[in-house]
């Protein structure tokens, strides 16, 4: 680890501006780490703020210990990225313990980071900071300022432009990269994701927004075409049935209804998308299939049964992801359109099929007697695919 610790060594100092640590190699513990630079008494200090999947820890380190400290993380973590006045930085350590490096110089030096301990949570989109597609869709003010009542809207647009920040490495940004958002609707997010990756992080990519909704996509493309996306589309269609594409690089499905999640996660495994993310919406199927005595004081309540439906559902989904090669993980999302359904699906192609993980799938099936469509839609492209 010589390789981070001179990296660390070189932009641990006044001109770092944020940093972040993602990847974990294990699921339980540690999910993330935030690191940003502050002042107390006119000394530098570096907060490392740590996340798990229900608590966050800070502690403030002198640059030579927050060193040793994000040193140590790297042994447990995939990649880091961080930004400093002159140039973005991200480091991928492979399974084997390989360090990459990656440096990119900025072609204009970005303001520094604001050093003061109590500042406000900084957000990609941030408010004050006027974005036209933000503007159309009612969530901003002429002058930048979020409306009042937009801002859980304002909040989650952000927490998902943070899911795919953190997957950043894990893009090619050498060539055009193809997103499918199925179910777009009325896109908040499909222009969210164009805004960040095109005209923040000068990604050449092309997005395709598909929905079954002829005024919603109408009126998304014309907005579309009003600030020059020119490689954002909208098209009106049916998840199960599009085929307008031969290869794609991420696949985004946010509150498809009940099985439609199914079918956006059997394209995605099918085209070998790198990236997918699911927010899956009502789910029924298994509700009506599950039978097992054992778990009467479960099934004998419709209330409870429904919601241990949902919770097998998604379990179900991420491990077939699993199965197929994908590292995945499932994660809080913020509530939208005030319905409860509030998790997320990541997933990132890194490996080959997983046995293991299929024996664990047949048992957890069999002992609730289900058959889901994700399974016989994946069964039925292995068939095909012989």
């Amino acid at each position: 680890m010589k390789e981070i610790q001179s990296i660390l060594k070189s932009i641990l100092n006044i001109d770092f501006i944020r940093g972040t640590i993602s990847g974990p190699r294990k699921k339980e513990g540690i999910i993330k780490i935030k690191v940003r630079p502050l002042e107390r008494k006119g000394t530098l200090y570096f907060q490392l703020e740590s996340f798990t999947k229900t608590q966050a820890f800070h502690e403030n380190l002198t640059p030579e210990a927050a060193g040793e400290k994000i040193a140590l993380y790297m042994k447990e973590f995939r990649q880091m990225q961080a930004e400093t006045v002159n140039e973005d930085v991200t480091v991928l350590v492979s399974k084997k313990g390989k360090v990459t490096i990656q440096r990119k110089k900025k072609k204009e030096a970005a303001e520094k980071a604001d050093l003061t301990h109590d500042r406000r949570k900084r957000h990609i989109l941030e408010e004050g900071i006027p974005v036209p597609f933000l503007k159309d869709l009612g969530v901003m003010t002429e002058d930048g300022k979020i409306v009042r009542s937009k801002t859980d809207k304002f909040r989650q647009i952000n927490r998902f432009l943070e899911f795919i920040e953190d997957i950043l490495p894990r893009l090619d940004k050498g060539r055009e990269l193809t997103i499918l958002d199925f179910g777009c609707g009325k896109s908040y997010l499909t222009f969210a994701m164009y805004y960040y990756l095109h005209e923040l992080k000068e990604y050449d990519i092309r997005i395709i927004g598909l929905d079954l909704k002829k005024d919603v996509i109408r009126h998304c493309s014309s907005l579309a075409v009003k600030y020059g996306y020119d490689k954002l589309t909208f098209l009106e269609g049916d998840i199960a049935d599009y085929d307008g594409v031969d290869q794609v690089d991420m696949v985004v499905t946010l509150h498809a209804c009940d099985t439609a999640t199914d079918y956006a996660l059997a394209k995605a495994v099918g085209w070998n998308a790198k990236v997918i993310l699911s927010v899956p919406c009502c789910q029924h199927e298994l509700n009506g299939q599950m039978k097992n005595e054992i778990l009467a004081p479960v099934m004998d309540y419709g209330l409870l049964k429904e919601r241990f439906a949902a919770l097998a559902t998604d379990g179900l989904r991420a491990k077939y992801l699993e199965r197929e090669g994908y590292e995945t993980q499932v994660l809080e999302f913020i509530d939208m359109e005030h319905t409860p359904k509030n998790i997320l699906l990541r997933a990132v192609k890194n490996g080959e099929r997983n046995e293991k993980v299929d024996i664990e799938i047949k048992e957890f099936e069999k002992f609730l007697g289900v058959h889901p469509t994700l399974g016989e839609l994946l069964k039925e492209k292995e068939e095909n695919d012989k």
